[in-house]
């Protein structure tokens, strides 16, 4: 079965619909390395983690979901 990400003003909808944004990460960056580590290297840890997620296709709106990295269930 295909991913699909619950947004809160279209009801659950395909990932296909939606452009990842990343994990969601604190912005508290000291220096310019850790804040290039922030942006460009995603820890990828397994287990669930907070994601954004873009509904490109339908309402334009950012979403903050809970996804699993090791089985893709989205809460």
């Amino acid at each position: 079965m295909a991913l699909r990400v619950p947004c809160p003003n279209c009801g659950w909808r395909p990932a296909t619909e939606f452009a990842w944004g990343g994990e969601l990460r604190p912005v508290d960056a000291p220096d310019a390395e850790s804040d290039f580590a922030r942006v460009f290297l995603p820890e990828n840890e397994a287990g669930p983690q907070d994601e954004r997620w873009f509904h490109r296709l339908g309402c334009r709106r950012w979403i903050t979901v809970t996804r699993d990295t090791t089985t893709h269930e989205v809460r």
